[in-house]
C-alpha cells in the first residue's frame, strides 16, 4: 500500500505557544491533517477551533495543555509494549506484520483457522525488524492466541473478486450493464382494466426484478441500482438514497405491496380503504414526479393493512411464521434496534413530539436502545416493532428474488448494490452504533471550483480510532449487509477509505479538516468480504484523487469509474483505446447530465436558474458548443458517427425544467447513439449505461447541492417497466451494446 497522504507535519515557529505545538502533535498522532492544499494548489491551515472540535469528537480532549498531554499519552499507550488491537489484518501467503511495539519477537502462538484447523507458529525473532507471523494460506477470520491475548486475525486475498473473475466463467472478457434509479421504475398496471394493481407512485423491488430479467434477456451481465438503504418511515419526505438512516438495513418504502400476499390482497386493502384511498393510489401513480411525502405515507398505510392480513390469515402457516422467526433470529440485536428506532420514531411523530427522526433530541430516556425506558417502550409497543421487523423481512425477500431472477436469467454478476458514504447522525445506525461513530462530525468536501463554499453532506462517519479499538465490528456488519444485496457493490466516494473531510456539526464546510482512515485494513476487509460473497467491487473515485491512490485501488482489485465527460486531455476527448482497463466505463452518473441533456444544454439552463454558473449562461453555452464539437470530432474519428455536427437549439427554461414525456429529439438521439457506442468500445471490463441514456432522456436524477426547485430523486421513468425497451431506438441501442460487449440476446 503506497497511497500518498497529505502532509500532516506539526506547524512550529518561534511565536507559536506550547499549547499549539501540542495540539498539532495530537492532531498528527490522531490522523487529522493540520495543513491541506486547496483546489488552487494553495496551502491552507486548519482553524484551531475547528481542529479542537474535531479532536474532541474523536474522543481526544484538547482544551488546554494538560488535556493535550493526556490525550497524547492515551494514544501512545495503544502503541506501548504488550498492546494488541482486537483485530489484525494480513494477506494470504504473505508474512503478517504485528505491531512493532508488541514485544512478541520469538514467541510461539496458536492460530485457530475458521475452517477448524489449528496452527502452531513461531513469531520472527529479528529485533531489528517488526515481529511477523509466517504466511498463512487460508483466507478467513481466524483466532490468534498469543501472550495471553485472543484476537481476530483477518487473512484476506491479495485482491478483491474482480470483474474478470465474474465474467470469465461465463465465457466473457467484457460485459455491459444497465444502471437504474430503482424508486423511479414504474409498475403502472398488471391488468390494464384494474389500475389498483399498480405501484401507487414509487418504484419497488418487483419492478427491479422485472427489469433484471429484461436486461439479462438483452445480454447484460449486471444491473446497477441506486442505494436501497433504510430511510425514515416516520418522515418519508426525506428521499435522498445517499442520506439514509442506516446502511445496515433496507428501505421499507421499496417493498411491493402486491408481492406480500398477492394482487388480490393488495386490491382488498385498497377497497377497504375506500374510494379516497383508491383515488390517491391512482393519482400518485399517474404523477410524473414522485411525491415522496404523500406516496410514502400511502404505501406505508397499505403495508400496515397487509401486515394485519398476514397476522390473521397466515397465523397458522408454520412455514411462513418459521421463516419470519428465522429472519429475526439471524438479524439479532441490530435488527431489533432498527425496528425499535422506527417504532419510536413513528410514536413520536403521531404524538406530536418534535424531532421524531433524530435520536439526539429524544432526551436521556432515548439515548440508546438499551435504556430502561426504551426496553419498556419495546414491550409496550411490541406490535409496532414487529411491523417494522416484518417490513425488513419482506424487503430482504423481495430483493433476494430480484438477484435470483438476474442470476437465473444468465447474468454473470446480477445486481450491483450502492454503498452510501455515510448515514444520518440522527438515524438508526448512529443510534445503535454510537461508540464507533465520530459523534458531532459530518462528512463534506472543502471549497473547490465547483463548490466555492465547500460542501456539507450532513452525513455521519465512523471514527477511525474507534474502528481500530472495536475490531472493525460495525464496519464489517455494514459491508456484509451491502454485499448480501447482490453480486457487486459500488462504494460511493471510495476516497473516504483513505481520508474524509470532516467538519463540526453546524459549521461551514470550510471549517473542516482531512481525517486519515486505516486504508490498508479497510481494503483488506473489503477484499475478504468480496471473495466470501463472490461479489465485485467498484469504487466511485471521481474528484481530487490523492497521488498513488488509484494504483492502490487497482492493486486491490477495486475497479474505478471513468465518465465520458471527464475523459479528456488538452486536445479533446480521449479515444476509447486510451481509457483504462481496470476501471468501468460509463456515459454519465446520477449526479451528472444525461447524454441528451448534456448535448442539448438542459443542465446549463438548470444551473443558470439555480445560480450555479459563475460565468453566465451565454458563456457556458458557448463553451458547451466547443465541447460538443470536440466530442463529435472524436465520435467521427472513431467511426461511431458521420457527417457534420448535429445542431441543436438551446432549450428554453421551461423546456429545460419539463419532465421527460418522450424520447429526445433527433439531433440528441444521434449523439446518444454514438456516445453509447463510443463508451462500449473502451477496453474496460464493464460498460455501464444508465436507463436514461438508453431511452435518450434529457433530465438527470440529481443536481448536487440542491433540494429545490430541481426535483432531485423524484423523476420517474416515462413508461411502465415492461415497456422500457419497446421502442425501436431503445432496442437498437441495447443490441449495439450486446454486439460490442458480448452477451446472449434471448428473444422473448
Amino acid at each position: 500500500m503506497s497511497a500518498a497522504t497529505l502532509s500532516q507535519a506539526p506547524i512550529t515557529g518561534a511565536t507559536a505557544p506550547a499549547a499549539d505545538n501540542l495540539l498539532h502533535r495530537l492532531a498528527h498522532r490522531a490522523g487529522v491533517a493540520v495543513q491541506w492544499t486547496d483546489a488552487y494548489d494553495q496551502p491552507q491551515v486548519v482553524d484551531e477551533d475547528a481542529l479542537r472540535a474535531i479532536l474532541e469528537a474523536l474522543g481526544l480532549a484538547c482544551a488546554n495543555v494538560d488535556d493535550c498531554r493526556a490525550s497524547l499519552a492515551q494514544l501512545e499507550r495503544e502503541d506501548a509494549i504488550g498492546y494488541l488491537p482486537p483485530l489484525l489484518t494480513g494477506v494470504q501467503h504473505q508474512a503478517v506484520p504485528l505491531p512493532p511495539q508488541s514485544g512478541l519477537h520469538g514467541q510461539s502462538c496458536r492460530v485457530e483457522l475458521d475452517n477448524g484447523a489449528r496452527l502452531t507458529l513461531l513469531i520472527s525473532s529479528d529485533l531489528n525488524q517488526p515481529p511477523q507471523l509466517p504466511p498463512i494460506g487460508v483466507i478467513g477470520y481466524h483466532r490468534l492466541l498469543v501472550a495471553g491475548h485472543i484476537l481476530t486475525l483477518a487473512i484476506a486475498p491479495a485482491r478483491c473478486y474482480t470483474l474478470a473473475d465474474a465474467l470469465q466463467p461465463h465465457g466473457q472478457q467484457r460485459g455491459w450493464a444497465l444502471a437504474a434509479q430503482l424508486y423511479g421504475l414504474r409498475s403502472d398496471s398488471r391488468k390494464p382494466a384494474r389500475k389498483v394493481y399498480g405501484d401507487g407512485g414509487i418504484g419497488h423491488f418487483t419492478a427491479l426484478e422485472t427489469l433484471a430479467g429484461m436486461a439479462a434477456d438483452m445480454g447484460a451481465c449486471a444491473l446497477a441500482m441506486s442505494p436501497v438503504h433504510a430511510m425514515f418511515s416516520a418522515d418519508p419526505g426525506r428521499s435522498s438514497p445517499y442520506s439514509p438512516s442506516s446502511r445496515l438495513f433496507l428501505n421499507a418504502l421499496l417493498v411491493d405491496p402486491a408481492a406480500i400476499l398477492g394482487e388480490a390482497a393488495q386490491a382488498q386493502v385498497l377497497a377497504e380503504g375506500g374510494a379516497e384511498m383508491i383515488a390517491a393510489h391512482e393519482r400518485l401513480q399517474g404523477d410524473s414526479l414522485i411525491d415522496w411525502e404523500r406516496a410514502g405515507a400511502h404505501r406505508l398505510a397499505m403495508l400496515r393493512r397487509l401486515y394485519a392480513l398476514f397476522r390473521t390469515e397466515n397465523a397458522g402457516d408454520a412455514a411462513q411464521q418459521g421463516a419470519f422467526a428465522a429472519f429475526q433470529a439471524e438479524g439479532g440485536a441490530a435488527l431489533h434496534a432498527h425496528a425499535l428506532y422506527e417504532a419510536h420514531s413513528h410514536w413520536r411523530s403521531t404524538h406530536g413530539q418534535g424531532d421524531a427522526c433524530d435520536w439526539r433530541q429524544w432526551g436521556p430516556a432515548g439515548q440508546h436502545p438499551q435504556t430502561p425506558e426504551m426496553r419498556a417502550f419495546a414491550q409496550e409497543h411490541a406490535g409496532e416493532v414487529q411491523f417494522h421487523l416484518f417490513l425488513q423481512w419482506q424487503a430482504a425477500r423481495q430483493l433476494a428474488r430480484a438477484q435470483q431472477r438476474a442470476r437465473d436469467a444468465g447474468m454473470a454478476i446480477g445486481l450491483i448494490a450502492d454503498l452510501a458514504v455515510g448515514a444520518d447522525n440522527g438515524g438508526s445506525q448512529a443510534w445503535s452504533h454510537q461508540r464507533e461513530m465520530a459523534a458531532g462530525l459530518t462528512v463534506g468536501a472543502p471549497p473547490d471550483r465547483l463548490a466555492p463554499q465547500g460542501q456539507n453532506w450532513g452525513l455521519g462517519a465512523f471514527s477511525p480510532l474507534a474502528l481500530r479499538r472495536t475490531g472493525y465490528q460495525a464496519y464489517l456488519t455494514m459491508l456484509r449487509a451491502c454485499f448480501a444485496q447482490g453480486g457487486g457493490v459500488r462504494i460511493d466516494h471510495v476516497l473516504g477509505l483513505n481520508r474524509l473531510w470532516l467538519l463540526p456539526q453546524g459549521a461551514g464546510a470550510e471549517s473542516g479538516a482531512y481525517v486519515r482512515y486505516p486504508l490498508q485494513d479497510m481494503l483488506r476487509l473489503i477484499a475478504l468480504e468480496s471473495w466470501r460473497h463472490r461479489a465485485v467491487v467498484i469504487g466511485e473515485d471521481l474528484g481530487t484523487v490523492p497521488p498513488g491512490f488509484g494504483e492502490v485501488l487497482e492493486q486491490s482489485g477495486v475497479a474505478g469509474i471513468r465518465v465520458l465527460w471527464f475523459q479528456r486531455d488538452q486536445q479533446g476527448f480521449l479515444p476509447p483505446s486510451a481509457w483504462p482497463e481496470h476501471a468501468i466505463a460509463v456515459t454519465t452518473t446520477h449526479d451528472l447530465p444525461t447524454v441528451a441533456g448534456w448535448w442539448s444544454g438542459v443542465d446549463l439552463a438548470w444551473r443558470e436558474r439555480l445560480g450555479q454558473l459563475e460565468q453566465g449562461l451565454q458563456q457556458a453555452q458557448a463553451q458547451r458548443e466547443q465541447d460538443r464539437a470536440q466530442l463529435w470530432q472524436a465520435l467521427v474519428e472513431q467511426g461511431h458517427a458521420s457527417g457534420p455536427l448535429p445542431r441543436v437549439a438551446a432549450p428554453s427554461l421551461e423546456e429545460s425544467c419539463a419532465t421527460d414525456e418522450a424520447q429526445a429529439a433527433d439531433p440528441c438521439a444521434i449523439a446518444v447513439d454514438a456516445a453509447l457506442e463510443f463508451v462500449a468500445a473502451t477496453p474496460a471490463a464493464l460498460a455501464v449505461i444508465p436507463l436514461e441514456d438508453v431511452l435518450g432522456l434529457g433530465q438527470q436524477a440529481n443536481l448536487p447541492g440542491q433540494t429545490a426547485p430541481h426535483p432531485n430523486w423524484r423523476r420517474r421513468m416515462p413508461v411502465d417497466t415492461p415497456q422500457l425497451f419497446a421502442s425501436y431506438a431503445a432496442r437498437a441501442r441495447l443490441e449495439r451494446l450486446r454486439r460490442a460487449r458480448g452477451g446472449m440476446h434471448k428473444e422473448n
